[in-house]
């Protein structure tokens, strides 16, 4: 395997376990529909609110910051996805769309961002 797809991996695990350790519920995890991929979907920790988060994992932020990789056609994508995870599960909840950046390659130099309602694909 590449070594930007293990970063990638190793990033979404650290997230996951930085969300559960927040309060979040994970509901799914690396959820395909139609060439788009959700990284992350969860409950927020009060239940009320589904959240779809991308991962963004750079072991610097030199060039980029990690949540600047998330763009229009980013959006278009995960939107798409998030309404086919709707439709699939039946679920009638709020939704948010929240971005975990995670600058670093190992546990002890790893820095973590959450940003939650990081954007609206309405407004796109």
């Amino acid at each position: 395997m590449a070594k930007h797809n293990l970063l990638g991996q190793w990033g979404e695990q650290l997230a996951r376990d930085y969300l559960e350790g927040k309060g979040y519920f994970l509901r799914d995890q690396n959820f395909s529909a139609r060439k788009q991929e959700l990284d992350i979907v969860a409950l927020s920790p009060d239940g009320t609110t589904l959240v779809f988060i991308e991962v963004k994992t750079r072991t610097d932020d030199q060039l980029l910051a990690p949540a600047m990789a998330v763009d229009r056609r980013k959006i278009r994508n995960l939107a798409r996805a998030a309404d086919n995870y709707m439709k699939q599960e039946a679920l009638e909840l709020d939704v948010r769309f929240d971005i975990v950046t995670i600058v670093g390659d190992t546990p002890q130099n790893a820095r973590i961002e959450h940003i939650e309602n990081a954007f609206n694909p309405l407004l796109i």
